[in-house]
């Protein structure tokens, strides 16, 4: 910092004392900060502003004062010091821009300043850096990553690292997560990419199958003969009449091998599975044993309900089968990433729900008023539960045309209603999107980022001989009439070797 001298008369200062007073106390009150290489001048008043903080509380004795140089010298971040001893100054903190969020926490930390005092103007773009970091925690409970993992980090996972590291794995601890990576990670090696297609390719036969065994020319009927005694006459006669349905026999044995390969699937993955209460929590294996299970119910309820009358109700249990299309997610990031989109975006989608449920309601009562005022003959809105159904197709700018208002009241109240569904709508619409772009961009960075980087191992502060002050070498040198230049040897520097 600069300072701008003004000349004194000598009539300023009758004993000619006081000026030399005056500049040795603010020389006193002066203090330098070395912070990275880069020297920074201020006073001991300025930095007693903000009290119970690493600069507030510098004295000569701290081994980071160095008495050759009379400054204070921080091996920290010189850029975000910057900031921080504007902050002393001025009473407001700012946030850098090119400094990333963490390294800008961990010096405040280091000071001992609160990251709450940051100014408004700077706050959001100060907490981008905590929605990253929950962005890449999600993204690592997806499990997105196809690099194969390293030994120690497949003992962990397993919670066999003191096996592992005696040596004395068993066959099955060696065998296990060989047999979890062919079923759980498809990508891993090239049978678990052979097993992952069978798995698709089940999964598809399983649910086409489901859909085209509903198909009229899929299906045989079942003919039941009738026996009528007319008792008048004394003869009976027989009738061939044809109760109901079934499907082609094919469709089961179909059923049977595709049951049979989920039920083979299902046991593996548990019985290798690292962790048993993660597995049996999973949705999605909550699902696929669902599935799984109520083959297994329909054939049971088929062999002994077959009989009864509404035996297609059962035929009902087996729509849960669809489901196992969300099996599909394990082989593809896009689908586990749209999953996560919808689950980042609760609140804007039950923001949304709630909004077209108030406006469902309020334009259901409007219509069925509006069309009773005046005189229609062929009114569609006979109660306010039918109005419900034309104000969800209308909001939801479906309009299937079954009912419609026909005077011009009405015709006001349906325009009114498609334009608030269309607001409706539209407004989390971009949020969803910006969610999904979000986690879609951190995956494609995660897939392009090294995965084997250079370790940097923690170094403790260098300290001088029997713990003193460090010694340090400097480009500058403070020039002393009364003391020779000291050149300290390199013994003496602290150096870790």
């Amino acid at each position: 910092m600069s300072f701008l001298f003004q000349p004194r008369l000598p009539s300023d200062f009758p004993d000619g004392r006081s000026g030399c007073v005056s500049m040795n106390l603010d020389a006193e009150n002066r203090v330098v900060l070395n912070v990275g290489g880069i020297r920074h001048e201020t006073y001991k008043t300025t930095l007693r502003k903000i009290p119970a903080t690493r600069l507030s509380r510098l004295t000569e004795a701290l081994a980071n004062y160095d008495p050759v140089l009379n400054e204070y010298f921080f091996d920290r971040h010189p850029g975000v010091f910057g900031q921080i001893l504007n902050y002393y100054r001025t009473g407001k903190l700012h946030y850098p821009t090119d400094v990333c969020g963490p390294l800008f926490e961990e010096e405040l930390e280091f000071w001992s300043l609160d990251s709450n005092q940051v100014e408004p103007c700077c706050w959001m773009t100060y907490t981008q850096h905590r929605d990253t970091q929950e962005t890449l925690a999600v993204l690592d409970r997806l499990d997105l990553d196809t690099e194969k993992p390293s030994d120690e980090e497949i003992a962990r996972k397993f919670c066999m690292e003191e096996d592992y590291n005696k040596g004395t794995l068993s066959c099955w601890q060696s065998m296990k997560p060989k047999i979890w990576s062919l079923f759980d990670e498809p990508y891993s090696s090239l049978w678990a990419k052979v097993i992952g297609v069978m798995s698709v390719f089940f999964i598809c036969v399983s649910i086409l199958s489901f859909c085209l065994k509903t198909h009229p020319n899929m299906r045989v009927p079942v003919i039941r003969n009738v026996t009528v005694f007319d008792s008048s006459t004394g003869t009976s006669a027989w009738t061939l009449d044809k109760v109901r349905t079934n499907p082609h026999d094919a469709f089961f044995f179909i059923e049977c091998a595709c049951n049979a390969w989920f039920t083979f699937e299902i046991t593996m993955r548990f019985v290798a599975c690292p962790r048993k209460l993660e597995f049996v929590r999973g949705a999605v294996n909550i699902i696929d044993f669902t599935a799984t299970l109520s083959f297994y119910i329909d054939l049971a309820l088929q062999r002994f309900a077959a009989h009864l009358e509404n035996a297609d109700i059962l035929e009902f249990f087996s729509i849960i089968r669809i489901m196992r299309l969300f099996k599909l997610t394990r082989h593809s990031a896009g689908l586990k990433i749209l999953i996560q989109t919808f689950k980042a975006s609760a609140g804007e989608l039950i923001l949304l729900v709630f909004f077209l449920v108030l406006g469902i309601v309020i334009f259901a009562s409007l219509i069925y008023y509006a069309e009773r005022i005046q005189a229609n003959p062929n009114n569609d809105f006979t109660s306010i539960p039918l109005g419900l159904w034309w104000a969800l197709v209308t909001m939801t700018t479906v309009g299937y045309g079954d009912m419609a208002p026909k005077t011009y009241t009405g015709m006001f109240v349906g325009a009114l209603c498609a334009l608030a569904g269309v607001l409706t709508i539209a407004l989390p619409v971009p949020v969803i999107v910006s969610n999904f772009a979000m986690f879609y961009s951190h995956t494609q960075a995660r897939a392009k980022l090294p995965k084997k980087r250079r370790r940097v191992l923690p170094v403790e502060q260098p300290r001088g001989p029997r713990g003193g002050r460090p010694e340090r070498r400097m480009n500058a040198v403070k020039h002393n009439d009364q003391r020779e230049l000291l050149t300290p040897k390199m013994g003496e520097l602290g150096y870790i070797e």
